[in-house]
């Protein structure tokens, strides 16, 4: 009886707290792929639906949780498109605690992505190490916005709150002794600034021990060098943004070549790859690290030596302060208002482009001149990549799925809105 080899194999969907809810249908000759089509509409929640029936601020929160790896990006995105319909800027220092949060964000999602892109392929140990810096920055998280995820610090016109002057502390308990708990608090009994500024100093040898487990490691390079190669040309054809486009030798950044907020300040490098492939990738989203490094430790020099308003004072965008409340009836219910009937923006439409950790966020915004959009539409870098899957896996093995897949850094919240 002759051995069939060609069939088709369903793979996924997978779990939506690791590469989200994919479902692959594949086409197999024996383990080669001839066919790949991703199913998507498994964790689909109407996030653009849903903003367009809620007062602008009221749908901050849903940023936070389209790509919900890169939480205060999203945000950025979402407020930069409603300033831009307002007309109105953020003070400087609100545009600096911004950028600081978008690197911080930045390394967030590459930490993410390198755990469990690198456990996916088989190496254990990086995961373990990339959740220890994690858990430093969720702790930044949590200390402007209460909240270690979704943050919802981002307003039009600036930020929430300035910068907290404390850091919360570790305390005994029967798992920790005291001094072991004072050992974990050493970088803590300053101010935010100080903890974050430590983290500086402390991350590019925790990069360095990365690199040490996978750059040159031949397993390493056996599953991810020529696998899944774009070339420069077809990279730009697909609508590849971010690390899946400079992997590919494109020098293509937002925040070089369309500047917001205040990166044209900064100094800071663009990392290329050469080949295209997952190899380049990994290498790409390594430096971006040591590069957010650079552009966190930079933000902080500044926000030390230039204190300042955190938002606007427009008090038809932001709420009186509480000082002013207790002072009289009028701003009490003009909180209020703006709380529940939120503020009318004039009537437009826009489009505000920021450089998530992932490739181009994009808010496309129009107004009717009501309280909440006309219409809301969400560019998101992960689309355009997964919709390269087919041609990406193509004459690969079925092991080399799993490392596509990882190369592209997808997270379904934002694919699938």
């Amino acid at each position: 009886m002759a051995e069939i080899r060609n069939f088709t194999l369903n793979f996924g969907p997978q779990h939506p707290a690791a590469h989200g809810v994919l479902r692959l249908v594949l086409e197999m000759d024996g383990e080669v792929i001839k066919r790949a089509d991703p199913h998507i509409g498994l964790l689909h929640r109407a996030t653009e639906k849903l903003a367009e029936s809620k007062p602008f601020n009221q749908s901050i929160g849903y940023m936070d949780r389209l790509d919900y790896v890169s939480m205060m990006c999203s945000e950025h995105g979402y407020v930069q498109a409603i300033e831009k319909l307002i007309g109105i800027e953020p003070p400087p220092r609100a545009q600096y605690i911004r950028v600081m949060f978008d690197e911080i964000t930045r390394i967030l999602n590459h930490l993410m992505w390198l755990g469990s892109h690198s456990m996916d392929i088989g190496a254990m140990t990086v995961f373990l190490y990339c959740f220890r810096e994690r858990e430093d920055l969720m702790d930044c998280y949590e200390a402007v916005s209460g909240t270690r995820m979704h943050a919802t610090y981002y307003r039009p016109g600036g930020v929430y709150r300035d910068l907290p002057e404390t850091m919360s502390l570790y305390e005994p308990s029967k798992w920790h002794s005291e001094k072991e708990v004072a050992l974990r608090n050493q970088n803590r009994t300053g101010s935010l600034l100080d903890f974050i500024e430590d983290f500086t100093r402390r991350f590019p040898k925790c990069v360095d021990e990365y690199e040490t487990l996978l750059t040159d490691n031949r397993i390493w390079k056996q599953r991810t060098v020529g696998i899944g190669t774009v070339t420069p040309e077809r990279a730009l054809q697909l609508g590849f943004s971010g690390p899946m486009l400079r992997g590919s030798g494109v020098e293509w950044d937002l925040r070089r070549k369309q500047p917001y907020a205040i990166y044209d300040q900064l100094d800071f490098d663009i990392p290329i790859g050469v080949n295209g492939d997952s190899y380049d990738r990994y290498l790409v989203r390594i430096e971006e690290m040591r590069q957010s490094n650079r552009i966190i430790k930079q933000c902080v020099d500044w926000l030390r030596m230039n204190p300042g308003p955190v938002i606007i004072d427009n008090n038809k965008v932001v709420p009186p302060n509480r000082e002013t409340m207790k002072k009289g009836m009028e701003s009490l219910i003009h909180h209020f208002k703006l709380f529940t009937e939120g503020y009318c923006v004039p009537e437009g439409e826009v489009y505000s482009a920021i450089e998530a950790p992932k490739g181009e966020f994009g808010v496309y915004l129009i107004s009717d001149g009501a309280n909440k959009p006309y219409r809301l539409k969400i560019r998101a870098p992960g689309f355009a990549h997964l919709a390269a899957m087919d041609e990406m896996v193509s004459g690969h093995m079925l092991a080399d799925v799993v490392a596509i897949i990882g190369t592209m850094d997808v997270v379904f919240g934002e694919i699938d809105r």
